[in-house]
């Protein structure tokens, strides 16, 4: 369920079946038997237990199409055993798949034209539609005509900007005063298809600065004007709205709005993603030499051994906290993160990311604590043979519920957050399950360790022992 809930949260177009007692038999409350239409609604677009074979091709249509129409997301089917064993000739139907790319309505657009054109100051914050709608060269476009800074969402799972364009200057962080100061410069926030301040923990300050202005376009209406409204909300493809939108403010703004933005970009340029990844390079780099290993440096020498068109599945938490400051995003495929918070998600979803992009090697990134919750996946990945490397850092417990426990409590007492008596053996357990594996503790192994196994087919896994100090 808490899968299914990830999948829910980031609107993953799944179809999920799972199957249920003979019908009539769940009277009894046999083994095995539970509401599965009902515990599965909270968490899908559509629910439904097939009660006659014949029903099967519509509802297996129908399910593909209520999941991949925005705003997509999962669907559930139940299956008694009485459909599964039946036999019958039935009709199969057609499939049906609505094409909601849609742009704005002249009105629309000119009215969202001449409001962006008006701020002096704005500021562009980007999400996942970016990456489900295809538009990562317009949202670059749309900052650099403006020549305004441009910020992926405080949930960055994807790779919802283009790290290298002069605009982008990173991610927002979910601590509400940080990001409030960051926002208060401006005076229009141009959202593109996310919820653009989503926090974690609660804060009596308010992450909007009071009176900042909003202007919003995506598919998913949930987050349209979800929590702070909106002068202009548009339920609208981003990607379409971007192809006309960008042309109509050069039409609109001529050599002011380009002399504007040029003197915007160089403003940019001492501040930005790229000016800030070389001096952290720097810093992180002195650490090198360091036993146990730095868990910054680590995913430093991750990010240099990487192939160019490797994908990226992180799951490093406390140890990938420097990864989007580092690894730029290129593609709208090369990076997927954890979104809705629940732990374990990494290695299944590396083994799910292989599949779908055979023809590119996945790295995934995770800690020890989440592998721990679904370390079957490394089967998985060995029985299909995958260009898959499974990189697990080994802190010996699960650090980001120590450092929440002291951050938010003053409490150092970790109880029952170790497994470190007896220590967990992944390189052992990984050659068990059918994977090539070794085990570094020596920093002086690592690039050379990393860069072989990035280069060489099949399911491998390299456990780095860190320094798991809080």
């Amino acid at each position: 369920m808490g899968s299914l809930f990830n999948a829910s949260f980031t609107g993953t177009p799944m179809i999920l079946t799972a199957g249920q007692q003979e019908q009539g038999h769940g009277l009894m409350e046999p083994v095995l038997y539970g509401p599965l239409v009902q515990m599965a609604e909270p968490l899908v677009k559509w629910a439904v237990e097939v009660t006659r074979l014949e029903d099967l091709p519509r509802i297996v249509r129908r399910a593909a199409k209520i999941a991949t129409t925005p705003p997509t997301g999962p669907v559930f089917i139940s299956l008694p055993g009485d459909i599964l064993n039946a036999e019958a000739g039935i009709e199969l139907g057609r499939s049906t798949r609505v094409d909601t790319r849609v742009k704005p309505s002249d009105e629309a657009l000119q009215a969202l034209t001449q409001r962006i054109l008006k701020a002096e100051r704005p500021v562009i914050i980007t999400g996942d539609e970016i990456v489900k709608s295809d538009a990562l060269k317009e949202a670059a476009a749309l900052a650099e005509t403006l020549g305004c800074p441009t910020y992926q969402s405080s949930t960055p799972y994807g790779a919802s900007f283009l790290s290298e364009s002069p605009c982008f200057m990173g991610a927002l962080s979910r601590l509400q005063k940080q990001v409030r100061e960051v926002l208060s410069p401006y005076d229009l926030m141009i959202v593109l298809g996310a919820d653009p301040l989503r926090m974690s923990v609660y804060s009596e300050v308010d992450p909007l600065p009071e009176g900042l202005p909003i202007v919003q376009v995506g598919l998913v209406d949930w987050d349209l004007a979800k929590n702070y409204g909106a002068e202009i909300a548009l339920k609208a493809d981003v990607k379409e709205t971007l192809r006309v939108l960008v042309p109509a403010l050069k039409a609109a703004g001529g050599a002011a709005l380009e002399g504007r933005a040029k003197q915007g970009i160089a403003a940019l340029k001492s501040k930005n993603w790229t000016a800030r990844r070389a001096p952290l390079v720097e810093q992180i780099s002195k650490a090198g030499d360091r036993s146990p290993i730095d868990p910054d440096w680590l995913a430093l020498q991750l990010v240099e051994a990487m192939p160019a068109n490797a994908i990226l599945v992180d799951e490093g938490l406390t140890s990938s906290r420097q990864i989007l400051a580092l690894r730029p995003h290129r593609d709208r495929y090369g990076y997927h993160a954890l979104a809705s918070g629940g732990i374990g998600w990494g290695l299944p979803a590396s083994v799910g990311v292989s599949l779908a992009n055979p023809d590119r090697p996945v790295v995934c990134f995770s800690g020890d604590g989440s592998s721990m919750y679904s370390i079957q996946a490394l089967w998985t990945a060995a029985n299909h043979r995958l260009p898959l490397t499974f990189v697990i850092v080994n802190n010996g417990g699960y650090r980001i519920i120590k450092q929440r426990l002291l951050a938010f409590h003053g409490d150092d007492n970790y109880i029952g957050m170790d497994f470190i008596d007896p220590p967990v053996d992944f390189t052992g357990m990984a050659k068990s399950l059918g994977l090539e594996s070794m085990r570094i503790t020596d920093p002086k192994e690592l690039k050379s360790a990393l860069s072989s196994a990035f280069s060489r087919p099949g399911a491998k896994l390299i456990e780095v022992v860190v320094n798991g100090t809080v």
